[in-house]
């Protein structure tokens, strides 16, 4: 096959690489244009740019597929099939009309479970205990399209958003390399979405971020996870920022104001919750480093101390 690819972050990277080591042909690469970044605003090439740049594989960057121009460029690629990860642009019904097998995305979620922006977060926010990624063939709606196929993998208690992305971007590299030659085949069964079963996997806000005592420890730990590394789960320490990149559930009973601190020791610093205590592992203040509790307990008392 001639194929197209689609992606621009870093999640998108390893299938592209399962991509240019199969049998077929990747006569291009699309991703989103370069944006600047840092204090500089200097333009940053993105993750897949520059895999395909370091494979002589020919990058085209359009700010968007509407106009007739970008898709008659598309259209002389000549393309079988356009595989599209993590792109983050929108793709016209003619577009999706223009390879002879379609479009297909990899999604990182058990759809129709978690269609939309954020997948990994929002599986982890809401407790689920498995996830996985999804083949589908691509419509004009929101991840709506048939799924061609499914990996699974459980959530354990550990797993972060950055533990969770790093699986499933690979788990999709597995996935499309084990059934690409079955795709070009045609013989993969379209299995359509119940439309029923749906949840929308809304875009990350940093607001979403900022931690709210008054919650259920269960709650707040989860969200603790889910934004690791980004934005990552903050609360207010005598007046500064506090970063909160590691907590656990504490069996601690304790009945005070939400957000005090109830103990200290050298496993954690035990916060009083609306319902049950969250035991803070690892922490960070502006400008300071990731800090064990233990390390951040020097010369600190914070018993007493009342966060947010």
């Amino acid at each position: 096959m001639r194929i197209v690819f689609a992606g621009t972050p870093e999640f998108s990277v390893p299938v592209l690489q399962a991509l240019l080591r199969s049998s077929h042909e990747v006569v291009a690469v699309y991703t989103q244009p370069d944006r600047p970044a840092g204090r500089g605003r200097k333009l940053v090439l993105g993750p897949v740019k520059r895999l395909a740049q370091r494979q002589g594989v020919a990058v085209m960057q359009p700010a968007g597929l509407k106009s007739a121009a970008a898709q008659a460029e598309l259209a002389a690629l000549r393309p079988d099939l356009m595989v599209v990860v993590a792109y983050g642009l929108l793709l016209p019904q003619a577009v999706l009309d223009l390879p002879a097998l379609g479009c297909v995305n990899l999604h990182a979620s058990l759809l129709p479970r978690w269609r939309g922006a954020a997948p990994i977060q929002r599986a982890l926010l809401a407790g689920d205990d498995q996830t996985g990624v999804c083949l589908m063939q691509m419509q004009a709606g929101l991840d709506t399209g048939p799924v061609l196929a499914v990996a699974r993998t459980p959530i354990s208690p550990a797993d972060t958003g950055g533990s969770l992305h790093d699986r499933l971007s690979a788990l999709a590299a597995e996935l499309l390399a084990r059934e690409l030659d079955a795709l070009a085949a045609g013989a993969l069964p379209a299995t359509p979405q119940d439309d029923s079963q749906a949840t929308y996997a809304h875009k990350l806000d940093k607001r979403e971020a900022a931690i709210d005592w008054r919650d259920d420890a269960v709650q707040i730990e989860r969200q603790v996870r889910a934004f690791n590394p980004w934005p990552v789960a903050h609360t207010r320490y005598q007046g500064q920022a506090l970063r909160i990149w590691a907590a656990g559930v504490s069996d601690l009973e304790a009945t005070a104001t939400p957000g005090a601190v109830a103990a200290a020791s050298r496993e954690g610093i035990d916060v009083v919750c609306g319902r049950g205590c969250l035991r803070l592992r690892e922490l960070q203040l502006p400008g300071g480093k990731r800090l064990e509790a233990a390390a951040f307990l020097n010369a600190r008392r914070v018993v007493g101390d009342v966060l947010g």
